[in-house]
């Protein structure tokens, strides 16, 4: 008996293995209405989307995509022509089926033998629902602005709504936990911050109880967001999440985003996708930013993960670029004190921005042929003239060697500022004020600290109203 069974189990082990084994995917898709076309299945990588695989349908609609490699989970999408398409879920159940009809192949589409699957589309068809029902309370809520009976009315439907829309996403989230769908739907839960109680006779109460709120939502903003699971790389709901946070929750000044940065890349430092993952989308996000400022950000950015050999994901060619890059930015942060320049001036005589004692010194990059700065210079000018008398000077430094050309456009255009000229840079003025292109401005303060760079022309004189009103003392 006990040979039989030993042998019963040595029939079954090559089956037991091929199943663990067995790997990959099989989805087939079918498709009525939609012969002997291609269609391609797709997957979400933060806010792009990319091809996984590509198929053509049989004359009956059918056709099947499949891999030897299992897929990483996550959102897919399987396109049809004309750029429509559908989502589905990549799970541990990676062979199933899809059918539906063309064109209304939403309202048409099933699943067989993807539980995960089935479940997703009734989640979606459920909320398109709620939002629809949502949205068309808000629209009669809109043309009922002078009926406050109506508008009463409605507004009590819309908060009745607003709460089944909130206790469904739960009920979803509750019900599938452990689940991709879980997982997805929990990512975009907002914040729910508590009421706020402000102590009797405290001064301020209301901006008081918004900076306690602001806060709470702050530092909880990610409570519903599992920062280290891998499947949200195959969504758009951490970029999603990720540049809310950056853009509109955190205060826009670079020590409060450093600190944030800090705490959100040690959260997951665990995971090497999600750190890389982060990691790169700070570094774009902060390397586009047209926010006067953020360059210290990417500083810092580069000092600690791409230049500390913490990003094992890029070149030596890649660190040495940007090595390059953030030793120009690093001596002319907002913040710190500008390097003198020492130089010849249209005078004849060697001028120093350091013996400039006003409030204000605008330092000012330009060359007689750039276009940008026939269209700057004299809008500069026009602000000088009106303004010179109140503590504000400017230090124009000509990037071109052709002295008689800069002496000639001086003496047309009346330049009545002082006009320094380093033909050879031996100021390396290109270098300490990161001069690459003009025109190029920075105002100093009085101490010669930078307080503001790359500012337009036409943003200057409402930037130093600004300073003045709240800075100056």
């Amino acid at each position: 008996m006990r040979k039989l069974l030993f042998c019963s189990f040595l029939f079954l082990l090559p089956i037991i293995l091929l199943a663990q084994q067995k790997k990959g995917y099989e989805i087939s898709v079918s498709i009525r209405g939609l012969s002997d076309s291609t269609i391609f299945l797709a997957y979400h990588f933060g806010d792009k989307q990319y091809l996984q695989d590509t198929i053509k349908l049989d004359r009956s609609g059918s056709g099947i995509f499949s891999g030897d490699e299992e897929l990483p989970h996550g959102i897919y999408m399987i396109v049809l022509p004309g750029k429509q398409y559908f989502e589905i879920l990549a799970t541990s159940d990676q062979s199933f089926q899809v059918s539906c009809s063309f064109p209304d192949y939403f309202n048409t589409l099933k699943f067989a033998g993807c539980d995960e699957n089935a479940r997703f589309l009734s989640y979606q068809k459920r909320w398109i629902e709620m939002q629809k029902n949502a949205s068309g309370l808000n629209k009669r809520m809109q043309g009922n602005k002078q009926n406050p009976d109506s508008l009463r009315i409605l507004s009590s439907k819309l908060k009745l709504q607003e709460e089944s829309m909130k206790s469904y996403l739960n009920s979803v989230v509750t019900e599938n936990k452990g689940n991709l769908l879980s997982l997805l739907v929990r990512s975009m839960l907002p914040v729910e911050v508590p009421e706020i109680r402000i102590p009797f006779g405290a001064n301020n109460p209301d901006s008081l109880r918004w900076v306690k709120s602001y806060m709470y939502n702050k530092n909880h903003f990610f409570d519903n967001v599992s920062l280290t699971d891998e499947r949200l790389l195959r969504t758009p709901i951490l970029h999603t999440r990720l540049k809310t946070y950056f853009s509109n929750v955190v205060i826009q000044a670079p020590d409060s985003i450093n600190k944030e940065i800090d705490r959100i890349l040690a959260t997951v430092k665990g995971n090497s996708k999600i750190y890389q993952y982060i990691a790169v989308f700070l570094f774009n996000h902060f390397r586009e930013s047209e926010i006067m400022g953020h360059d210290a950000v990417l500083v810092k950015l580069a000092d600690d993960v791409y230049l500390s050999g913490k990003a094992d994901w890029v070149t030596k060619e890649f660190r040495d670029n940007l090595k390059k890059e953030v030793d120009m930015i690093r001596p002319n942060l907002i913040g710190q004190k500008g390097r003198d320049l020492v130089m010849d001036s249209y005078r004849g005589i060697h001028v120093s921005l350091y013996d400039i004692e006003k409030e204000f010194t605008i330092l000012y990059f330009w060359e007689p042929d750039c276009g940008h700065c026939k269209e700057a210079t004299p809008k500069l000018k026009a602000y000088y003239d009106k303004n010179k008398d109140k503590s504000i000077e400017i230090f124009a430094v000509c990037t071109t060697a052709e002295k008689e050309k800069w002496k000639k456009y001086i003496e047309d255009n009346d330049l009545n500022w002082i006009n320094g000229w380093d033909p050879d840079r031996k100021t390396n003025y290109d270098y300490y004020y990161n001069v690459r292109s003009t025109p190029m401005i920075y105002i100093l303060d009085r101490n010669k600290k930078i307080i503001a760079k790359k500012l337009d022309i036409d943003d200057i004189g409402s930037f130093i109203d600004n300073y003045r009103k709240y800075f100056s003392k």
